[in-house]
């Protein structure tokens, strides 16, 4: 395939009868999905299945993260027409990636919400695909990591963020973009001791166990310390990585609901997913995605490149 594909590719999230390899459609046209993979709910001989969560609630300041998935993969139009930079091999050649859609929800049923996520994602493991998701708030990681857990056991946790969020919450029925690390280590389906947070920048004294690696840590030590520290955490253990966009500045992504100065940079965030090449990743997602509060798209093609970015870790170990 070349540039000049152009010219006949079109609507390739349906049309498409590769189900691996690149894509040449126009940026600018087309069908919508993510990368220009094929949307489908068959699973069978699926590597990778992209799927989207539509959903925030509450969150501290600006909502608006429920069009998150649709930024992200409107952005990512313009990455599937190179293998990613720097990678040394091309993941969409690789791997059968396809976009599985979003979960279907009622918004008036808040409540519902999380078992329908955890459904969703389960289905796509029973499948045998592993789960890249685009959220959504961060409180989709909590029905998430259950839906892992039941099929991998406790999960070693990688999380970007500027918040650790562990702040305390012992009400079942919340539903809250800040506590689900809470909730997901009091109930055994993060094992705290083998997961570790980078880039936090708020106060919170208790991180139940959860190695910090500060954003002013990672701007003093740089980046291949801050990734020694993480492999010394996580060992040799299958990891989930969670990506609040968030970690990064405002300066690089402005739109988010909870923005905090002194992030990282995006050359850092990019640097340290290339340097965590060979975990044994089950999956991964990038929240908080809030196009309203960028009309550059700046945030959503961040969001598109760390969802890329996860994609080629996962298919690194399966060259």
């Amino acid at each position: 395939m070349a540039l000049e594909d152009a010219g006949t590719q079109v609507d390739q999230a349906f049309t498409r009868t590769d189900p691996r390899g690149l894509s040449f459609e126009n940026a600018f046209g087309g069908a919508t999905s993510f990368l220009r993979r094929r949307y489908s709910k068959d699973l069978a001989g699926v590597d990778l299945a992209v799927t989207g969560i539509p959903f925030d609630q509450a969150v501290t300041h600006r909502p608006g993260t429920r069009f998150g998935p649709r930024a992200i993969r409107e952005a990512s139009a313009l990455q599937p027409y190179d293998p990613p930079y720097g990678w040394g091999y091309d993941p969409l050649s690789l791997l059968n990636v396809v976009d599985y859609g979003d979960v279907a929800f009622d918004y008036a049923k808040t409540r519902e919400v999380p078992a329908r996520i955890e459904a969703h994602v389960g289905a796509i493991m029973d499948g045998g695909a592993a789960p890249v998701t685009l959220g959504g708030d961060h409180s989709i990681t909590l029905p998430i990591l259950r839906a892992v857990a039941a099929r991998r056991g406790p999960v070693a946790l990688i999380q970007f963020d500027a918040h650790s969020d562990t702040w305390v919450d012992d009400d079942p029925d919340r539903i809250d973009h800040g506590t689900f690390l809470y909730k997901a280590i009091r109930e055994g389906v993060v094992d705290p001791t083998a997961s570790v947070s980078v880039g936090i920048r708020t106060e919170n004294l208790d991180t139940l166990g959860v190695t910090i690696l500060d954003a002013p840590g990672v701007h003093r030590d740089g980046v291949e310390a801050t990734l020694a520290r993480i492999r010394q955490v996580i060992g040799d253990r299958p990891v989930y990585v969670t990506f609040d966009i968030d970690a990064l500045d405002p300066a690089f992504a402005p739109g988010t609901g909870t923005p905090v100065w002194g992030g990282l940079a995006s050359w850092q965030a990019a640097a340290l997913l290339r340097g965590l090449a060979g975990v044994d990743l089950i999956g991964g997602d990038v929240v908080e995605v809030s196009p309203p509060y960028d009309t550059t798209g700046a945030t959503a093609v961040a969001g598109a490149h760390v969802a890329m970015e996860l994609i080629a870790l996962y298919g690194w170990t399966r060259r």
